[in-house]
């Protein structure tokens, strides 16, 4: 069911309390029965909520709503500007942190794709890199570089 439609529904039945449950979606604050009688100028107790069907599901319906929207935005209800800004300090780390293993990844796949270019193989690409051990030890921490243990087949015996 689509917000119009939603709020068309639920108006006819009890609009005051349609007009509470989008005010406390709109402010993000938490969607429970208690917080709905507390505005609501009609109803005084939560289980006037809770024992009705229809404003039960009512309810339900912006609380499923309510969850949607936060995980759309990624965060978990209400946080106060020193928790929102240290959110926000977090993922621009994160995405410099991302951007700067983009890079370096980029420039690895370059530099295989000259390698074998030149048809030198491997020995082409080991050699690129050994002047950059520490763009190698980055690589092997991201686990861009495969790894193997080479064992020698057995010798078969001529028939």
């Amino acid at each position: 069911m689509d917000n119009d439609s939603l709020q068309q529904a639920t108006s006819h039945s009890d609009p005051e309390m349609c007009r509470v449950l989008e005010d406390l979606l709109s402010r993000d604050e938490d969607i429970t029965a208690r917080a709905v009688a507390r505005l609501h100028p009609r109803i005084n107790a939560a289980s006037s909520i809770t024992r009705s069907v229809e404003r039960s599901r009512m309810l339900a319906q912006y609380q499923e709503r309510q969850a949607e929207f936060r995980r759309w935005r990624g965060r978990p209800g209400k946080l106060s500007g020193v928790a929102a800004a240290s959110a926000l300090a977090d993922r621009d780390m994160r995405i410099a942190e991302l951007e700067s293993q983009v890079a370096l990844l980029t420039a690895s796949h370059v530099a295989m794709i000259r390698a074998v270019g030149e048809l030198g193989g491997f020995s082409k690409w080991a050699q690129f890199y050994e002047s950059y051990s520490g763009s190698r030890d980055r690589l092997v921490q991201l686990g861009a570089l495969p790894e193997a243990t080479v064992e020698s087949l057995p010798q078969r015996r001529p028939k």
